[in-house]
C-alpha cells in the first residue's frame, strides 16, 4: 500500500523549505499546484529548497507538480534546489533540471541570502 503523501514547509531566512514525505502522485500534485504555487506567487518567495528523503515515489503528475513550483520561482527571479534525493526516484527527478545538493545547509550556503 502506498503511503500518503504530506508536506512539511518551513520559512527560514527568506527560504521555504518544503519536505515532501509519502507518494507524490495526482492527489499530491494537487496539493502543490493548488496550495503552494499560489503561496509563492502570492508572497513572492523567491527562494525554495525541496527536500526529497522521506519521498517513496514519484509519477509524471509529480514531477509535472514540481516543475510548476519551478516556473513560479523562475517567475520572481529565484532559485530552486532539490536535496537528498533517494535513488529510486533520482531518474524521474534528472528530466526537471533543478541543482540538486546534498542537503539543505548546502543549498542555504548556495543561495546567501
Amino acid at each position: 500500500m502506498k503511503k500518503m503523501f504530506n508536506m512539511d514547509l518551513e520559512y527560514n531566512k527568506g527560504v521555504l523549505f518544503v519536505r515532501l514525505n509519502g507518494c507524490l502522485t495526482k492527489k499530491g500534485s494537487f496539493k502543490l499546484n493548488n496550495y503552494l504555487v499560489p503561496v509563492i506567487l502570492k508572497h513572492k518567495i523567491k527562494y525554495l529548497v525541496y527536500n526529497l528523503f522521506l519521498l517513496d515515489d514519484i509519477d509524471d503528475s509529480g514531477v509535472d507538480a514540481l516543475l510548476n513550483t519551478k516556473c513560479a520561482i523562475k517567475a520572481n527571479k529565484g532559485k530552486i534546489y532539490i536535496c537528498e534525493v533517494p535513488d529510486e526516484i533520482s531518474k524521474n527527478i534528472r528530466k526537471l533540471r533543478i541543482k540538486e545538493t546534498a542537503s539543505e545547509l548546502t543549498a542555504l550556503n548556495l543561495i546567501q541570502v
